[in-house]
């Protein structure tokens, strides 16, 4: 096969770690990853001298809410953010679209949403509400790569959160058919015990709404997910780990071989509950951010394995759904943009404690490509993978600037935070879709497409 491009760089992320390599590419697919010497004569060459060549991102939760809500996000604005932040391939959750992806119908919505204006990759995740158990699988034959369920609200009245004998009956269906699930480990119970406690306390103050979230709503559901997990024999995966505490059910699950892993996200690695200040409800999601001491031990837990991947839960709403004028963090919505922010984020903590670039890419693209069915094609610079790659510098830094961003509404907690990591070029099998500094950033044409399971 004659080769498209060969992208060269000193520094490029294999499998194997950091090397001088030449990535040769044909049809959107890499071919051979050889040393620089080997580039074939007359081969268009795209050189990354110095900069670091990392994997295409893999962020298996993104809350695009495309069809239905858009004005919170839509295709075009989160696969422009995702491609400005090096992210390839996203795994869209099911909910807060309208209809939902619970239904084949809700599928077919959401395929014609974003087959008109993704600019990078995208793959669907399905969703397991009380209504639909037996028609999961139908689902999954139709491309979905996993399912997501709520033990507790989800926040909008069109996805219902499942008790414990439909989460059940759901995992022995998923069982069958070797599809993952997604859970939002909360239970309704502790929650209610947290909102009773933080009533007629001031609003506006960080610790009411941490309060109201308390690290036993999550702890008792992941025991129960594991407990789930067990009985039926189904591949569960709790997301968006925020209390500390139930790290030891996870070590649990890893001794017994349960399938049951977990993700935490750039938040709750990069803030601290002591530092929000009162009403500053950009900084609002679900769980909460926690303490100092609990963002420790998640870093530690996620250098050692136990937590293997980290995605962003980029959760977006409109300026006035976050409640930035009142500052009432009990009324606001609860979730943060950071699909354009999670590689710098990430790397900015990492940094400062001692982590390698190799590991970065392991979490950010490997194990969720993995997670997502889609290893072998995703998440790696190897034969046989999609040439998704990043032209990326590691030590250059920036401030955020929310009107700058290209999510839909510009709102963050990362404002005016200095961030090392600034994404140069980004490559979508073979294409660029992504120049920072160019005219036209993006270029004139989107090549982004639905994604299934390998």
């Amino acid at each position: 096969m004659s080769i498209d491009l060969v992208v060269v760089g000193r520094r490029v992320i294999t499998p194997e770690g950091e090397r001088p390599a030449a990535v040769h590419v044909a049809g959107g697919v890499i071919q051979a990853v050889t040393g620089l010497e080997a580039v074939p004569p007359g081969s268009p060459v795209l050189d990354a001298a110095d900069l670091v060549v990392l994997p295409g991102l893999v962020d298996t939760h993104v809350h695009i809410n495309d069809p239905g809500r858009d004005a919170w996000e839509g295709f075009e604005t989160a696969t422009r953010a995702a491609a400005a932040g090096g992210v390839t391939t996203v795994v869209d959750m099911p909910l807060n679209s309208i209809p939902p992806t619970t239904t084949l119908e809700g599928l077919r919505a959401k395929l014609d949403a974003l087959e008109a204006r993704a600019t990078i990759d995208v793959a669907l995740c399905g969703g397991l509400v009380p209504s639909n158990p037996r028609g999961l699988a139908e689902l999954f034959r139709e491309g979905v790569v996993a399912f997501k369920c709520f033990l507790a609200e989800s926040g909008v009245d069109e996805f219902s959160h499942v008790q414990e004998k439909e989460l059940r009956e759901g995992m022995r269906e998923l069982a069958k058919i070797d599809a993952p699930l997604f859970v939002h480990a909360e239970l309704p119970d502790p929650l209610s015990d947290g909102e009773k406690a933080a009533r007629g306390l001031d609003p506006r103050a960080y610790a009411t709404y941490l309060a109201s979230r308390p690290r036993r709503a999550e702890d008792a559901a992941v025991d129960l997910v594991l407990r789930v997990a067990k009985e039926t024999g189904a591949r569960a995966h709790v997301v968006h780990l925020s209390s500390s505490d139930a790290l030891n059910t996870f070590r649990r699950a890893r001794d017994e071989d349960t399938l049951l892993t977990v993700e935490t996200c750039p938040h709750y690695l990069t803030f601290a509950a002591e530092e929000i200040p009162d009403g500053a409800t950009a900084f609002k999601c679900a769980p909460p951010i926690r303490e100092a001491s609990n963002r420790d031990r998640l870093w530690d837990a996620l250098r050692q394995g136990l937590i293997d991947q980290v995605v962003t839960d980029h959760s977006p709403s409109t300026v006035l759904l976050k409640c930035s004028g009142s500052g009432d963090f009990m009324k606001a919505w609860g979730g943060i943009s950071s699909l354009q922010l999670g590689l710098a984020a990430v790397w900015t903590e990492a940094k400062r404690r001692g982590g390698s670039i190799p590991e970065l890419a392991r979490w950010m693209s490997e194990a969720p490509a993995r997670l997502a069915g889609l290893a072998g094609r995703k998440g790696r610079i190897g034969v046989g993978y999609d040439a998704d790659l990043v032209f990326w510098d590691p030590e250059a830094t920036f401030s955020v600037d929310a009107q700058t961003l290209e999510h839909k509404n510009p709102i963050t907690p990362y404002q005016d935070r200095v961030l090392y990591g600034v994404v140069r070029r980004t490559i979508l099998r073979g294409h660029t879709i992504y120049e920072r500094g160019a005219a036209s950033p993006f270029g004139s044409s989107r090549r982004g497409a639905w994604v299934r399971r390998r």
